[in-house]
């Protein structure tokens, strides 16, 4: 019978690499604690219209890539992002009703039906957050420097921030006039897709992946000519915040970003090699002050930011930076015979009480074969259980990465010596 495999555009992700995953999602946890942000959970499918209506009907997103289903009269949609299945659950859960503003984070998989791409999925993984109530540019300043402390603290150094302002609906038609009137003379030459954006919705042409729509936009109008004063107060205090925090930035006026929900500030920030194309966006974000009007609440500013962790897990891996642990269990115990395996179960389930990892042969195998397995499992230290050892009440703790052995006494007060050993050792990696 033929092996089932995978659905093209997914992943396993494994055992050896979960605990980078862990790792990670609890380091995103706690910054986004400092920050102040509580975690959300939303549901992994919505009804299409949400998205529809807050992703936006003109982006590829919602034109080419969602998962849609249909039971008996309604649609439903996996969630191809994180920021309208967030918004719509504090919308009907009344949350806007507390202390504003509202800071939310999540930690989700979403789903677009895309071509396979390097670090890109059909099934990819996110770290959101989410700050609704506030309009002022120091909320955007404080959105950015969260996601410029999270990757400086990883230890990335290869990445820049690209900030934009695509305007607010007021300067934004003088700008979609402008960009027709730019494009009216090679519209025949667009494809297909943006031929329909040219009438809907001309900002979405700059966004095009399609190389020959690339080069015709090259020398396009840029937004930041057009923007009303607001708009441009707001980006001049924005820029003003992130030099006083020392962030430094580049000024990309070519960033429309890929939803159509987004108003005014949008950023990227980007990985920089030696070659521009092989550079990708590990995090991205922005302004949203329309979006919650548009998904029934009453108009109330918000914005966030989007980091893909696939591509962040990389970019980590590239500059040498790991964040898996170097073991896998404290203390492995080796029993030999049956009377030292149940000694080993009995000591093994009171470290585990006491948070001590710890793990002991259950496959019947000799002395050399369980250091191999010792090896293989990355123990920080082993301890063999034969009959001497259970006649004596001693044993020797032997340290697997400097070889060091320590003798110790099996009696009652063999846990807490041991962990005194395992923190000591931790402590002076």
């Amino acid at each position: 019978m033929k092996l089932l495999q995978r659905p093209k555009g997914t992943r396993d992700i494994l055992p050896a690499e979960c605990r980078s995953w862990q790792n990670l999602e609890k380091f995103l946890r706690d910054t986004a604690n400092l920050y102040g942000f509580r975690e959300i959970r939303v549901p992994t499918f919505e009804k299409t219209e949400l998205f529809s209506r807050g992703v936006g009907e003109t982006t590829d997103v919602v034109q080419k890539e969602m998962y849609t289903v249909t039971a008996g009269n309604s649609s439903f949609t996996l969630r191809p992002e994180g920021t309208a299945g967030t918004i719509r659950a504090i919308l009907e859960n009344g949350m806007l009703n507390d202390a504003l503003p509202q800071r939310v984070y999540y930690i989700l998989s979403c789903f677009r039906h895309e071509n396979k791409q390097k670090d890109r999925y059909r099934e990819f993984h996110q770290f959101g957050v989410e700050m609704i109530g506030s309009p002022m540019p120091s909320a955007d300043a404080e959105i950015i420097a969260m996601a410029n402390q999270i990757l400086s603290q990883l230890g990335l150094i290869n990445v820049s921030l690209h900030i934009n302002s695509i305007g607010c609906p007021t300067c934004r038609k003088a700008y979609q006039e402008a960009l027709r009137a730019y494009f009216a003379p090679v519209r025949e030459c667009l494809c297909a897709t943006c031929q329909e954006r040219y009438e809907k919705n001309p900002l979405r042409l700059l966004d095009c992946k399609e190389s020959s729509c690339k080069k015709l936009g090259l020398d396009a109008p840029i937004i930041l000519d057009y923007l009303c004063d607001e708009c441009k107060t707001h980006f001049a205090t924005l820029k003003s915040h992130l030099d006083a925090l020392g962030i430094a930035y580049e000024i990309d006026p070519k960033i429309v970003r890929g939803l159509d929900y987004y108003t005014k500030t949008v950023f990227e920030f980007v990985t920089q090699e030696e070659n521009p194309d092989d550079s990708i966006t590990i995090c991205g974000g922005g302004r949203y002050d329309g979006l919650i009007a548009e998904l029934g609440g009453h108009p109330t500013p918000a914005l966030g930011f989007g980091l893909g962790l696939e591509r962040l897990l990389t970019s980590l891996s590239k500059a040498g930076i790991s964040m898996s642990d170097d073991f896998g269990c404290d203390l492995y115990l080796i029993p030999l015979g049956d009377d030292a395996t149940q000694k080993a179960l009995q000591l093994t389930a009171s470290l585990r009480r006491e948070g001590i990892s710890a793990q002991t042969d259950v496959m019947g195998r000799g002395l050399r074969a369980q250091m191999k397995h010792a090896n293989k499992v990355v123990a920080r230290f082993t301890l063999v259980l034969g009959d001497d050892e259970l006649k004596t009440g001693k044993a020797t703790l032997k340290n697997m990465k400097s070889g060091e052995e320590i003798p110790l006494t099996l009696g009652d007060g063999f846990i807490k010596t041991f962990s005194d050993i395992e923190i000591a050792d931790r402590l002076a990696l």
